[in-house]
């Protein structure tokens, strides 16, 4: 039996995140190639998946195994 704990674990949440900045990715390039294209939106999408890729990050360097010293 799973709990709320195990479904917000770290491990999930960097794969939750990494398929979130995988979306905007492609979102981002799908919106390029349209000639209309928003500037703003696309520049909002880029600030937040920058902000994904650092959450990212964090979560990774906290699961990563300490060396010991």
């Amino acid at each position: 039996m799973t709990t709320d704990l195990d479904l917000r674990s770290p491990q999930r949440q960097c794969i939750e995140l990494q398929m979130e900045h995988a979306d905007l990715n492609a979102l981002i390039d799908q919106l390029s190639l349209h000639p209309a294209v928003d500037e703003l939106r696309i520049r909002r999408l880029k600030k937040r998946k920058l902000v994904l890729r650092d959450h990212i990050a964090r979560l990774q360097w906290l699961l990563e195994p300490k060396e010991p010293a």
